[in-house]
């Protein structure tokens, strides 16, 4: 009842400030505020605002919503660790039977700094060569793209 009651007063304020709104000659602002403010009502006519207010002061209703919290709370957490082990056991090579091929490395060594000696006293390892193209003629396609990695120091 007292629900139905502030949602009434929430549209007769909306509807109030809608007719002001239109005075002042910005009628598409106006529609849109009455367009909200008949929403309330809309939706005590339909029955939504009595439904709210029996599930909000219904004991049963939060423990519905407190057993809603404890399975996310649960799928979540075997979602984080299993990301953290790297996947289910089935994916790890555990005892079952799907084997999910894992892609090696394109280049192992590219994440390894390219930057040469800094100004302090530690000493990195210097970068490798960049590897000979074998076949004959793929050396021409990737002459370009060889001189860009031995600039960098790849």
């Amino acid at each position: 009842m007292i629900a139905e009651t502030v949602c009434s007063a929430v549209s007769a304020a909306g509807l109030g400030i809608a007719v002001v709104t239109a005075y002042r000659k910005r009628f598409l602002a106006a529609a849109r505020i009455a367009a909200y403010s008949l929403v309330p009502v809309g939706l005590v006519m339909t029955g939504v605002v009595g439904w709210a207010a029996d599930t909000a002061f219904s004991p049963s209703a939060w423990a519905g919503f407190g057993v809603l919290g404890g399975a996310w709370l649960l799928f979540t957490t075997t979602r984080a660790v299993e990301r953290r082990r790297g996947g289910t056991r089935q994916e790890r090579g555990g005892t079952g039977e799907i084997q999910v091929a894992r892609p090696e490395a394109v280049a192992p060594a590219a994440s390894a700094p390219s930057l040469g000696q800094g100004r302090g006293k530690t000493s990195r390892p210097a970068a490798q060569p960049a590897a000979k193209p074998r076949g004959g003629g793929a050396g021409d396609d990737f002459s370009d793209l060889e001189a860009i990695l031995k600039k960098h120091g790849i």
